[in-house]
C-alpha cells in the first residue's frame, strides 16, 4: 500500500507543480493556536511539517529558535506533539504530517514509545536533523515496520558515493539542503546552481521524491518551482512572530502568506 506521503506527490505531479511543505514548531505560539495553525495552512499546503521544539537546535536559525523558545516557555512536552497531530487528522484524515526534530529528545522519550506514538496519532514521516545514515540505518528500519518514512538528508558536500547509498536507503522521500547554513539563511546560491545540484540526485534515482529545503522564501519560491517539493519554515516562524509582537493573529497572517507561496508554485 502506498504511503500518504507518496499519494501526495503523485497528485502533485499530476497537476504539473511541486508539492508545498509547511514547517511550524509544536505549541507555537502555544497548544491551541499552533493547531489552528496547521489546520488553517492545510488547505493550501501539501505536506505539513512539525517541528518538536529543542532547547540547543543546532541546525536552526534565529526564527525557528525563536518559535522553540516560545513553545518550551509554554511548557511543551513531546506527548503535545502527538495531541496537536492527533486533532489534525481528524480535519485532514489524507494529509500528510512529518514530525522533525533532534535524536536527543526521540531516544529520551524511547524510540518504541515514540514510534508507537507517531503511528497512533497519525504520523506520516520523520525527519531527525542530526541522526545521519548511516547511524540511522536501524531507526529507519524501525520506522519503515511501522510503515512511516524516515526521511533522509542530503547536503551540497554529500559525496557522490554516499550519495548513491543513501538515496537506495531512503524511503519515499529524500531532503536536500541547499546550502551551508542553519535554516532561515538568506539564499547564498543561486537557484540555477542549486537546481543543478538536484539533477545529479535525480539522477541516481528519478522516481524518488526530492525536496528542497533551507532559504526558501516568497522571492525564491518560484525560481525552484521544478523540483518535487519545496519546504518553508523559517519565513512561517518569522510571521507568528511578528503577529505576536503587532498583536495580531498569527492564524490570519500565516494563512495570507502560504496561500501566497501556493501560488508562486502554481
Amino acid at each position: 500500500m502506498k504511503s500518504e506521503i507518496q499519494l501526495t506527490f503523485e497528485n502533485c505531479k499530476r497537476e504539473n507543480r511541486p508539492a508545498l511543505l509547511t514547517y511550524t514548531v509544536a505549541s507555537d505560539p502555544n497548544k491551541k493556536k499552533s493547531l489552528q495553525i496547521i489546520n488553517s495552512i492545510a488547505k493550501y499546503a501539501d505536506i505539513i511539517e512539525l517541528g518538536f521544539p529543542h532547547s540547543t537546535p543546532v541546525g536552526d536559525g534565529g526564527q525557528i529558535q525563536t518559535s522553540s523558545n516560545r513553545a518550551i516557555k509554554n511548557g511543551f512536552k513531546m506527548r503535545d506533539s502527538f495531541q496537536i497531530v492527533n486533532k489534525f487528522k481528524k480535519n485532514y484524515k489524507n494529509k500528510p504530517v512529518i514530525l522533525m526534530g533532534y535524536y536527543n529528545m526521540i531516544y529520551q522519550y524511547g524510540e518504541n514509545k515514540f514510534l508507537k506514538d507517531c503511528k497512533k496519532s497519525g504520523v506520516s514521516g520523520i525527519i531527525c536533523v542530526d541522526l545521519p545514515w548511516p547511524e540511522n540505518k536501524d531507526f529507519a528500519k524501525k520506522c519503515k515496520n511501522k510503515s512511516i518514512n524516515f526521511i533522509q538528508l542530503l547536503a551540497p558536500t554529500t559525496t557522490k558515493d554516499r550519495m548513491r547509498k543513501i538515496v537506495r536507503d531512503s524511503h519515499d522521500m529524500v531532503y536536500y539542503i541547499s546550502m551551508l547554513s542553519t535554516t532561515g539563511g538568506k539564499l547564498k546560491v543561486s537557484p540555477r546552481r542549486i537546481l543543478e545540484n538536484y539533477k545529479k540526485i535525480k539522477r541516481i534515482n528519478s522516481r524518488k521524491n526530492l525536496v528542497i529545503g533551507f532559504g526558501i522564501t516568497e522571492k525564491t519560491i518560484k525560481s525552484l518551482k521544478s523540483a518535487d517539493g519545496l519546504v518553508v519554515g523559517s519565513l512561517l516562524c518569522k510571521t507568528i512572530t511578528n503577529s505576536l509582537k503587532m498583536r495580531q493573529n498569527p492564524v490570519t497572517k500565516l494563512d495570507k502568506v502560504v496561500y501566497n507561496l501556493k501560488n508562486k508554485i502554481l
